[in-house]
């Protein structure tokens, strides 16, 4: 069994520091991994990175992170990824982290995601160039995921994302910006790759539980919907035919 702690949309500033450490130190007695879902900031700036660093630097567990949209409202995303990455944490946009667990293999792939909607209700690459440009920045980024996925080969595969891969996990969110908060797109990668869990925030006011089309579990670890400093999920590695 592998345990996947998760968390998203911590959104911590300056003033925040030391907030969430005390609950971290013992991370180690509860989960092989820490998967972060983006939003880690409040308005993406380098001072902000420190303290997510120095929040989540040093623990008994790899921790591998996404960037949200708020973490790039600064313009700098290059530099936030930096300070996490020189913090040992690793920052995933369109690759891939392996780890081995108990004589199992883990392989995260990560994106941010976008927006872009759900069937029957989305927006398509038709119109304005603004619209195009849209809905391509969406299928260039699920391009990017499915292929990472795709080229995981590993006992458990998870996709980490801060945008959501459903609509399950959204419910609680008002309708009308569904198409701001994730895409379909998302969840075919997921669905086309053998995925086992995937895991997003940026839905503050969803639902944590959700499944794709394809029945992979999806959950929302933004952490005004868990409430805590992080969640534990656990995957049972495939059976290995003799």
């Amino acid at each position: 069994m592998i345990r996947v702690g998760a968390v998203g949309d911590v959104h911590l500033g300056e003033d925040a520091r030391g907030l969430l450490r005390p609950a971290l130190e013992k991370v180690g007695d509860h989960a092989d991994v820490l998967l972060l879902a983006g939003d880690l900031t409040r308005h993406g700036t380098v001072a902000e990175a420190q303290v997510v660093a120095d929040e989540f630097k040093d623990l008994a567990v790899p921790v591998v992170a996404v960037l949200g949209n708020h973490d790039h409202h600064a313009d700098q995303p290059a530099e936030v990824t930096q300070v996490l990455q020189d913090a040992g944490l690793v920052v995933l946009e369109g690759d891939t982290a392996t780890f081995e667990i108990d004589g199992h293999t883990l392989g995260v792939a990560g994106v941010k995601g976008f927006g872009g909607g759900f069937a029957g209700k989305c927006g398509s690459a038709f119109g304005e160039p603004e619209m195009k440009a849209f809905i391509h920045h969406t299928m260039g980024i699920a391009e990017r995921l499915e292929s990472a996925l795709a080229g995981l080969d590993t006992d458990v595969k998870v996709a980490l994302t801060h945008y959501s891969p459903v609509p399950d996990t959204l419910r609680g969110e008002p309708p009308e910006i569904y198409p701001f908060l994730g895409s379909y797109l998302l969840g075919e990668a997921i669905d086309a790759t053998g995925t086992d869990l995937a895991v997003h925030g940026h839905a503050h006011f969803g639902t944590e539980q959700g499944l794709t089309p394809g029945g992979v579990r999806v959950r929302n670890v933004a952490q005004p919907i868990i409430r805590t400093a992080y969640t534990v999920y656990c995957v049972e590695p495939a059976a290995v035919s003799a």
